[in-house]
């Protein structure tokens, strides 16, 4: 079973930097759309940023969040610039993989990671 890590969380002052980052433990893991999602308190998941050869940013975000991917270390990072308090929330780093399932059918594969506490507060 892969597993997605990240790494990168913590307590940040409103107008700082953080950078999120995620390694799958199967390098050689071919995935085709990786993300950031993130979820309130109170609040649904809600996708940040993705990318399978493009990129989308959820509104919110554009601008101040950059999505990086390396693909040769199966990995994916989230740099957040200008933080404000409410982009303090539980970041969650996903993963997928299409490939052929029994029967002939494609079958989707979805992977999260654990989660990772960002906080923007004074």
């Amino acid at each position: 079973q892969v597993q997605l890590v990240e790494s990168g969380g913590g307590l940040v002052q409103p107008g700082g930097s953080l950078r999120l980052s995620c390694a799958a433990s199967e390098v050689t893991r071919k995935f085709d759309t990786m993300a950031w999602y993130r979820q309130a308190p109170g609040s649904a998941r809600e996708l940040v940023a993705e990318t399978d050869g493009s990129i989308r940013y959820a509104d919110s975000v554009r601008g101040r969040f950059t999505i990086s991917r390396d693909n040769a270390e199966n990995t994916v990072s989230l740099q957040m610039n200008s933080l404000k308090p409410e982009n303090t929330a539980v970041y969650y780093c996903f993963a997928n993989q299409l490939i052929d399932g029994a029967g002939g059918y494609l079958q989707m594969l979805n992977y999260w990671g654990q989660g990772t506490q960002v906080t923007v507060s004074s």
